[in-house]
């Protein structure tokens, strides 16, 4: 299935989480790869959505709080280097809204 387009992307979650250095569960590093920084931040948000929301979205869990997808695909940075990543998104069950949760590398072979 694919998600809806218009899902919600905090930008909060570049600046104050995926592109800043953390000692455990660092994610920083692994998008710098691909060129993107906090100065480049509203780029990511843009290719998540633009790069990666229109991929299938595969159901992995559902709990109280709402339904979570999977979307692997390829992300192509500022830099022109692509990394492979797994998108998590959620569809609250109370407000129906989808929302991007957070990404990892993809280190599953194809």
């Amino acid at each position: 299935m694919r998600l809806t387009p218009d899902a919600h992307i905090d930008p909060r979650k570049a600046t104050h989480y995926l592109l800043v250095w953390r000692a455990k569960g660092d994610k920083s590093a692994f998008l710098g790869q691909a060129g993107y920084t906090l100065a480049t931040a509203s780029q990511l948000v843009s290719d998540l959505r633009a790069q990666i929301l229109p991929h299938e979205a595969n159901p992995v869990e559902s709990t109280e709080h709402g339904q979570y997808y999977e979307i692997r695909a390829p992300l192509t940075g500022p830099n022109g280097r692509t990394l492979r990543i797994r998108a998590i998104w959620m569809t609250e069950h109370l407000l129906g809204i989808t929302k991007f949760i957070t990404l990892f590398p993809d280190n599953t072979r194809r």
